[in-house]
């Protein structure tokens, strides 16, 4: 079963939930945050704006990384 990488650093034994879409690594549902990223459509519809974010679980680091430590997620 794969295991949360960030409790496995503090030498806790916790299952994964999910991974991380940026960075890949295993996480349990401490360390996991949902985020919604904003959509546009591609081929066919190019111009398409969706009406609502898709969901996407990221960790904390990668959150930070990619859109700064003041993102509240």
């Amino acid at each position: 079963m794969l295991k949360c990488y960030d409790c496995f650093e503090k030498s806790k034994d916790t299952e994964a939930v999910g991974v991380c879409i940026v960075c890949g690594k295993g996480l349990c549902m401490e360390h996991i945050k949902e985020v919604e990223f904003p959509m546009k459509g591609g081929y066919p519809l190019p111009n398409l704006n969706l009406k609502k974010g898709l969901p996407r679980m990221m960790c904390r680091e990668c959150i930070d990384t990619v859109f700064g430590e003041d993102m509240c997620v």
